[in-house]
């Protein structure tokens, strides 16, 4: 396992969220912007009809069909933007931060994995580090010992055995 791995791969990961959020966001604004500006256009249209309505009322013909045709004319703009408002975020600049989290997030699985299998190594197997570096101290120790033990024991006395 190698930090700077997981540190470059933790920042580009980092990066590209943050990339990817603000893109969501402009376009979310973006989008919100354009359906305000629907919303505008759509009650101009219904003011529009309130007015041929009114017209209608008023006068028999020419200015109802003015304004009924500007009312109309305000909707199909309305609908125009609300549809532009609508579509999807596209943009290479998405694919791209979206493929680069990608591969951030499958190399720090694959840097969790190597982790794993290395304390999983350890853990099973835990003699396997430590006996080399326990074992030789360990048998100098009982050597150092019994040598120790026959020089203290002269060679003509028995020893007593219990």
């Amino acid at each position: 396992m190698n930090s700077e791995n997981v540190v470059r791969q933790l920042r580009a990961l980092w990066r590209t969220d943050r990339i990817i959020a603000e893109i969501r966001m402009r376009h979310m604004l973006i989008g919100l912007g354009l359906r305000a500006f629907a919303a505008l256009i759509a009650a101009f249209g219904l003011l529009m009809l309130e007015l041929s309505a009114y017209f209608a009322l008023v006068q028999i013909w020419s200015a109802i069909l003015a304004a009924a045709i500007l009312g109309a004319v305000n909707f199909v703009i309305a609908i125009v933007l609300f549809v532009v408002a609508g579509r999807p975020a596209a943009g290479r600049e998405l694919e791209l931060a979206s493929e680069i989290h990608g591969l951030a997030v499958e190399a720090l699985q694959n840097e969790a994995r190597t982790l794993q299998s290395h304390f999983a190594g350890m853990v099973s197997h835990p003699l396997n580090n430590v006996l080399p570096l326990v074992l030789s101290p360990l048998i100098t120790l009982i050597v150092r010992s019994l040598r120790k033990s026959r020089v203290a024991t002269p060679a003509g006395t028995p020893t007593e055995h219990k």
